[in-house]
């Protein structure tokens, strides 16, 4: 039940030398060149010039994988959702093998998340860090600050207890115990995901403290690095959320704090499809509208088929079509291999990431994002092949059924994987960013600096 007018391949012209090095740059990450965009089949006519019989059997329509999708989309038509409200696309390479509803915008659930890091990524660059200022509004006399304590915020959506404890001990380092004033917040500071600056301050004045913490804190405390004592820094005021202008008051920086890398921090995000952290670094990029405008240009995709409300698709409203989500997945890949990086360094990988792949069946080293709402199940990412090499997807179901969708996702990559045949991930496409490992783990001291 694919539509033969939504089936999709490109027309591929290579020139003899040019032509192959780009397509091999392409397939293996290296190349900034800008790629021919999939058209219909009644409208292209593949030439391909470089006769490498590899290459032929890579562009090729596979009738099996067609059949594959049809009966998937027959199956769930027979459990009541009509093939209209179900998106597939499947691709390897530049060649769409099969889809269905492939250019039509449909709920994508947290697939959305993969437009922000995208968006992220074309607005700064990979190792980008988000710093927090920490400076004082008086004097420090035999390890007191005799006045305000000021958190400068810089729009870091992960700073969680562990970066408070290390942050608490850096104050200490750099002499301050006590502070006879308030807890001043300025700017955008967030803690625990928590978008109330008020409240966020609270947990920032606990997580100084050790005397204060709650068990959330001690829990995180033995994740960091050993040798790292507990903070002891009292806060004698209370948390006071002030005008950014206040700024002007400041005395004297004391710390900086920067966040973890930018690719780490899309790590986290997507493989705990963390709502806060999305909605937080869409709006420091600029707001939804540039979110999309963004993704739209570097997935070289019209803007009518990414059609988003926010940053974290939290709602059905964010629409986003089968085809712009592998145009996002592989758009994104061509940001991060020039850097040695790749789609996994950036996504949860199934058999080595916690998170919202646990407890799928669902293809080895695979790099995959999962989207749910209550009447929408997406999953995609690519996954490894051995004649195929890495195919990219993505599967956007609607309807209430989300088990079952889950299950029958996982029953359509096995099958297309067993038809490909199974093999492990390219080197080029195995994970370089690991979290809680240096340098990408939670409370690292080296994070923070003194003026």
């Amino acid at each position: 039940m694919c539509d033969p007018g939504d089936r999709m391949t490109p027309v591929i012209i290579f020139p003899p030398i040019l032509g192959f090095l780009g397509f091999l740059a392409f397939l293996w990450g290296g190349t900034t060149l800008r790629l021919l965009q999939p058209m219909s089949w009644p409208e292209g006519v593949t030439m391909v010039e470089w006769r490498a019989p590899w290459i032929a059997q890579m562009m090729a329509p596979d009738p099996v994988v067609e059949a594959i999708v049809d009966q998937y989309l027959a199956n769930l038509e027979g459990l009541g959702f009509a093939p209209e409200t179900q998106g597939v696309w499947i691709q390897t390479g530049i060649t769409a093998i099969a889809s269905n509803q492939g250019t039509v915008p449909l709920s994508a659930a947290s697939l959305t998340k993969l437009a922000t890091t995208l968006a992220a990524l074309g607005a700064w660059p990979i190792d980008h860090r988000f710093e927090t200022r920490l400076g004082r509004r008086g004097t420090v006399v035999d390890g007191v600050l005799q006045g305000d304590l000021v958190v400068l915020g810089g729009s870091d959506p992960y700073f969680v207890w562990e970066e408070a404890i290390a942050l608490g001990h850096a104050l200490q380092q750099a002499g301050i115990q006590r502070v006879t004033g308030n807890l001043v917040i300025l700017g955008d500071f967030t803690m625990n995901f928590e978008v109330d600056p008020q409240r966020s301050g609270e947990m920032l004045r606990q997580g100084i403290n050790a005397d204060l913490w709650p068990w959330e804190a001690r829990q995180q405390y033995d994740t960091l690095p050993p040798g790292i004592p507990q903070p002891q820094v009292e806060v004698e005021g209370t948390v006071v959320v002030g005008n950014p202008q206040a700024i002007n008051e400041v005395s004297g920086w004391v710390l900086r704090h920067q966040s973890l890398p930018l690719v780490a921090l899309l790590k986290a995000m997507n493989i705990y499809s963390n709502n806060a952290m999305a909605e937080g670094i869409a709006q420091t990029v600029g707001g939804v509208n540039t979110v999309t405008a963004i993704a739209a240009e570097q997935a070289q995709l019209s803007v009518a088929e990414i059609r988003l409300i926010n940053g974290s698709g939290l709602g059905v409203e964010n629409r986003i079509s089968p085809r712009a989500v592998v145009a996002m997945l592989m758009a994104t890949q061509r940001k991060l291999a020039p850097h040695g990086l790749s789609i996994a360094d950036v996504m949860p990988v199934f058999g080595q990431d916690v998170g919202t792949l646990q407890g799928r069946d669902l293809p080895p080293q695979s790099a995959l994002k999962t989207g749910s709402l209550a009447a929408v199940s997406s999953l995609a990412g690519f996954f490894p092949t051995r004649d195929r090499g890495p195919v990219w997807f993505a599967i956007l179901n609607e309807g209430y059924n989300l088990e079952g969708f889950r299950a029958r996702q996982d029953v359509l990559l096995a099958a297309l994987q067993d038809h490909w045949g199974a093999a492990p991930a390219p080197e080029t496409f195995q994970p370089q960013v690991k979290l809680g490992q240096p340098p990408y783990q939670l409370g690292d001291p080296a994070r923070n600096q003194p003026y």
